[in-house]
């Protein structure tokens, strides 16, 4: 999850959660240890964002002009166009070589200060760091949000399933846009193969993602393991009712909204 973007953090944390790493792995630094290629210590996309945004070809205003420009563009103004793409991909290549370069020198000099620091420790300290994230222990899904107004795009966000919540977040910020406890879910459900739909309290929310069946598994999976630890109420203890519905979430964590329904339509999981 940390390689992949999914625990948002400083880039001096993930430094330091690198260099844990390698003392985890090799132990103190030498320079005969070995060297995992960075992708595999630090997430490849912050190297990215460091690299300046893509220029936007500025549209032509006139017809006459967008004629020339297609004339021109099979001849010598396209093989110049083509020239100037190929040194441009080069001028990036190199600075995103340079910035990993940077990245790992800073890596290793904090590897570095962990001389002496066991790989148990060295383990323990990279939990504790990734515990700090409030989602963490989540899981996260890549969806797309369907949004009501006409003319707006879906919303791209991360979906994170945990024990007690689902929540929702902006990709890459720490604290989640909103949050549900299992409590205010009224129901859940697969609308189609690529479409997740779930139901908190008069709300329905609609989720494009390719990854459904693995959402509806873990969302089912949660609430059976929380029936199975809620304490029997009083009322139940005097009046001895049959055993807890499964399904049913448990209480405590928020108001209900209902009675739990899971709608598992053609081409949901199964339950």
């Amino acid at each position: 999850m940390v390689l992949r973007g999914y625990v948002p953090t400083s880039e001096e944390t993930l430094q330091t959660l690198a260099a844990l790493r390698l003392q985890s792995l090799n132990s103190d630094f030498s320079t005969h240890a070995p060297f995992p290629r960075l992708e595999e210590l630090f997430p490849p996309h912050v190297l990215h964002t460091r690299l300046p945004p893509p220029r936007r070809r500025t549209p032509t205003k006139c017809r006459g002009a967008r004629l020339r420009a297609g004339l021109l563009a099979g001849g010598l103004w396209g093989q110049a166009l083509a020239k100037q793409r190929a040194e441009r991909d080069q001028r990036l290549r190199g600075r995103l070589r340079e910035e990993g370069a940077s990245t790992m020198a800073a890596i290793v000099e904090k590897w570095k200060l962990l001389q002496g620091m066991g790989r148990p420790e060295a383990m323990a300290a990279y939990v504790a760091l990734v515990r700090e994230w409030p989602g963490f222990g989540s899981t996260l899904f890549d969806v797309d949000l369907r949004t009501s107004p006409v003319g707006a795009g879906p919303q791209r966000l991360w979906l994170g399933i945990g024990a007690k919540a689902v929540s929702l977040y902006k990709p890459g910020e720490p604290e989640p846009l909103d949050s549900f406890c299992y409590g205010r879910i009224s129901s859940f459900g697969a609308s189609d193969s690529s479409t997740f739909r779930l139901s908190v309290e008069d709300r329905d929310l609609l989720f494009e993602t390719s990854q459904v069946d693995e959402i509806a598994q873990l969302l089912n999976t949660y609430l059976v393991s929380a029936a199975a630890r809620r304490p029997p109420q009083p009322q139940e203890l005097a009046t001895s009712p049959p055993a807890p519905d499964p399904t049913t979430p448990p209480q405590g964590l928020c108001p209900m909204a209902g009675p739990w329904q899971l709608r598992p339509p053609v081409g949901s999981f199964h339950s």
